[in-house]
C-alpha cells in the first residue's frame, strides 16, 4: 500500500502545486502533428511544469492527450498543471492582436506596433520600403503607404516585419481589385484612387461626409485648383490632429498641397473600403470649399465668400486654418 500511495501521492501534488511563483511566463507552441509528450518536454524544459512525464499522463487520464488543440499558448510558472491543460483544451490560444485604423500612416502604424513591443518603429518602416518586397507584391511606389489593409491582425511570435507588412498589403490588394474596373473608367488608376482616398481618409470625421469632400476634390482638380488639404502639409512629419498652424502649410514637402498642384506623389495613409467608394461614387456638387465645424462635421461652400465667412464663424483662432482655407 506504500508502494502505491507514495506515487499518487507525488501525482497529486503535482496536479495541485505550480512549478514556480509566477514569475516566468512563456509562450510555447504547440504544432500540428506535435506529441503530447514533446510538448510536455518543452513546458518542463521552459520551466512551465515539474515533470513533463507527469503531465502527459495526467494529460492522458483526463482525455485531454486526443482533444489539445495546436497553437500559441501563453503560460506562467505559477499555473498549476489543470489550469494549463484546461487552456489547451478550451483552445484558449494566445493572440497579439494589432489594430490598423482607417487612414493611419505607415508611420503611425510603426509606432504603434513599437509602443506594443511588436516591432521596432525603423525595422517596420524598412519593410514598408523593401525594394523586393514592393517588386513581389507588384507596386511600383516607393512604399507600401496607402497598400495597408485597415484591419485587425494577431501578429503571432516569430513573424518577421515583412511578412506582416506582405498580409497587410495582399488583404489590401484583394480589396482594391474590386474597385479596378471601375476606377480605370473613372480615369484613375489604382495609386491616384489610394492617394486621394487617403486624402478623404484623413479630412473625414463623419462616415456620411466622405463622398462629399471626395467630391470637393474631383472639383478643385477639375478646376485645376490646389487642393489645399491640412493632412498633406503634415504627412511624414507628424500625426495630424484636426489642426495646422500657418508655419505648417508654408512648409516645402513633396506632398504640401497647399503649395503643390494637384495630388500629392502618393498616398498620405491607408484609406478603408467605404472611402475607395466614397471617391469612385461621390455626388454631383457645386462645393469647393469646406471647413471644419467642430463637432465632426464640415461646413461645405460653393465660393470663396461663402466660405471666408464659414472660416470666420467656425474657426476659434487665426493661429490655425481648416481645410481648404485658402
Amino acid at each position: 500500500m506504500i508502494l502505491i500511495m507514495i506515487p499518487l501521492g507525488r501525482f497529486y501534488l503535482f496536479i495541485q502545486a505550480p512549478a514556480g511563483n509566477g514569475k516566468k511566463v512563456e509562450i510555447v507552441e504547440l504544432a500540428k502533428g506535435s506529441s503530447l509528450r514533446s510538448f510536455a518536454g518543452v513546458l518542463e524544459s521552459r520551466g512551465i511544469v515539474s515533470s513533463a512525464r507527469l503531465f502527459a499522463l495526467y494529460a492522458r487520464v483526463r482525455g485531454g492527450d486526443a482533444r489539445i488543440k495546436a497553437g500559441y499558448y501563453q503560460f506562467s510558472d505559477g499555473m498549476r498543471p489543470s489550469q494549463i491543460l484546461d487552456k489547451m483544451l478550451a483552445g484558449d490560444v494566445y493572440q497579439r492582436v494589432f489594430a490598423l485604423p482607417p487612414g493611419y500612416s505607415m508611420y503611425q502604424v510603426a509606432e504603434i506596433l513599437e509602443k506594443h513591443a511588436i516591432f521596432r518603429k525603423e525595422a517596420f518602416l524598412e519593410a514598408c520600403r523593401d525594394r523586393a518586397l514592393l517588386d513581389q507584391l507588384g507596386i511600383a511606389a516607393p512604399s507600401v503607404e496607402g497598400y495597408l489593409f485597415p484591419g485587425s491582425y494577431n501578429i503571432l511570435p516569430g513573424r518577421t516585419e515583412r511578412e506582416v507588412v506582405r498580409e497587410m498589403v495582399e488583404r489590401q490588394l484583394k480589396v482594391l481589385k474590386g474597385y479596378q474596373a471601375r476606377a480605370e473608367k473613372a480615369g484613375l488608376p489604382l495609386a491616384k484612387l489610394l492617394t486621394l482616398a487617403s486624402m478623404v481618409e484623413k479630412e473625414a470625421i463623419r462616415a456620411e461626409e466622405k463622398p462629399t469632400i471626395a467630391a470637393v476634390f474631383q472639383n478643385r482638380l477639375r478646376l485645376r485648383m490646389r487642393l489645399q488639404s491640412d493632412p498633406t502639409a503634415l504627412y511624414g512629419i507628424r500625426a495630424f490632429a484636426g489642426k495646422v498652424s500657418r508655419q505648417d502649410i508654408l512648409k516645402p514637402t513633396p506632398y504640401n498641397t497647399y503649395l503643390i498642384p494637384g495630388l500629392p506623389p502618393g498616398p498620405i495613409g491607408n484609406p478603408a473600403s467605404d472611402t475607395l467608394e466614397a471617391v469612385l461614387n461621390h455626388p454631383t456638387v457645386p462645393y469647393l470649399y469646406f471647413v471644419a465645424r467642430g463637432d465632426g462635421s464640415h461646413q461645405f461652400s460653393s465660393d470663396l465668400t461663402a466660405h471666408n465667412a464659414a472660416v470666420r464663424k467656425f474657426l476659434r483662432s487665426s493661429s490655425t486654418v481648416s481645410a481648404e482655407a485658402p
